[in-house]
Formats: C-alpha cells, sequence, structure tokens
C-alpha cells in the first residue's frame, strides 16, 4: 500500500523535521565546485572517506583553474583511497575545465546542464541544487531507495521514477531537506541491514513497520 494522502506526507515531513531539526549533508566542502567534487568522489564510497580526502586534494588544487591545469595522474595519487580513481581524476579535472570554459566558473543552476558535467548524474545535480542554489530538489541515494520503499512512498526501485514520483508528492520547498533527513534516519534507525522499528518515529505511517504492530515512539 502506497501513502499518498496530503495529510500522511505533511505528518511524515512535520516528524521527520522534529527528529532531525538540523539536516546536513555530510560531505565537507566550503566552494560550490568542491561539494561537486566530493559528490563525485562519493561514489562506490564512504562520505567519511571522501572527508578525509579532500582536504589534501582541496589544499593541493585551490581553484578551479588548479583542478584545471591538473595533471590527472596527479590527481589519481591523492583520491586512489575512494576507488575508481583513475574515472573520478578524469572526470574531475574535466569538470574543472568545462565549468571555466562554458559556465565562467559558476557551477550551473540547472540541472540540463548540471548533467552535461563528466561524472555528474541525477542525484549529484540533485544535490548541487538542493545545497547549492536552494531550488527544489530529490537527492535518490541508496538511503531514500530503502525507506521510502519501506513507509510506501514509492514502489520502485529505479531512482529516476523514485525522484519523478517524490517530487509529485513532497512540498518543493522541503524535499531537499526531506532527503537529507532520510539519511540521517536510515543511519540511525532503519538501516539496511535492520530496522529498528520499535525505535521508529515514523512507524505508524510506515508499511513495514505497522505490519510488526509496533507503537509509535518519539524521538
Amino acid at each position: 500500500m502506497l501513502v499518498h494522502t496530503r495529510e500522511e506526507i505533511d505528518e511524515l515531513v512535520r516528524l521527520l523535521e522534529e527528529c532531525y531539526p538540523e539536516p546536513y549533508c555530510a560531505l565537507t566542502y566550503a566552494k560550490d565546485y568542491e561539494l561537486l567534487f566530493s559528490a563525485r568522489l562519493s561514489a562506490q564510497c564512504t562520505d567519511a572517506r571522501v572527508n578525509t580526502v579532500t582536504p589534501v586534494l582541496f589544499e593541493r588544487y585551490p581553484t578551479l583553474q588548479a583542478f584545471a591545469q591538473a595533471d590527472v595522474s596527479d590527481v589519481e595519487k591523492i583520491i586512489y583511497s575512494c576507488g575508481f580513481y583513475r574515472t573520478k581524476a578524469r572526470d574531475i579535472v574535466a569538470a574543472a575545465t568545462m565549468l571555466l570554459v562554458e559556465f565562467s566558473g559558476v557551477v550551473p543552476d540547472k540541472i540540463e546542464e548540471l548533467l552535461k558535467l563528466p561524472g555528474v548524474g541525477r542525484k549529484t545535480a540533485n544535490l548541487i541544487l538542493g545545497d547549492i542554489h536552494n531550488k527544489p530538489a530529490v537527492v535518490v541515494d541508496t538511503h531514500l531507495i530503502r525507506i521510502s520503499n519501506r513507509i510506501g512512498l514509492v514502489s520502485t526501485k529505479d531512482p529516476v521514477k523514485i525522484e519523478s514520483e517524490l517530487r509529485e508528492i513532497l512540498p518543493p520547498e522541503k524535499s531537499s531537506d526531506f532527503c537529507h533527513r532520510i539519511v540521517l534516519h536510515g543511519r540511525a534507525i532503519c538501516s539496511a541491514r535492520k530496522a529498528k522499528c520499535d525505535l521508529c518515529t515514523l512507524v505508524l505511517l510506515c508499511n513495514m513497520g505497522s505490519r510488526e504492530g509496533r507503537e509509535v515512539t518519539s524521538c
């Protein structure tokens, strides 16, 4: 059964806001393009690992111009521990060049333009839209795929379909923070290995939790 009523959606958003009042992106960055590159490094890699690598990377290449002129092999050495380092290094240098040549050094605020950048998919593009440009965004990561299906917001594992369906039902101005809160909830309560339904404040709105007959708890 899918959760589609306006009242249910609003209550779900409210409960997540109550539990996680300060949603945030776990990737650390100081400049717009740094989040873009950090997100590229995070593919098939933990945010914690990326955050240990990027301080060295951003110190070695302190400007977008420096990234565009970088030796790809040198970038590879710095980001090696993030995995898929050859492809990621190539994408970062190429993206820096494209940002300078086609976008005057500014990270674009339209998803169609972001998707032109090497290595940028819809997940990263939406992250940039929400966190950098404060625009409505649905960042579909593994946590959102898992939890939105468990709750009953969607019934598909297809990231593009999930993004489209959640855009239809989430308040646009709250969609980006909703995704960050779902990540926090996934790490704290609703993990892939075991859902702690007895500790979950969303249980009465959740298909998985309600089947267990749990009582609602508070954060």
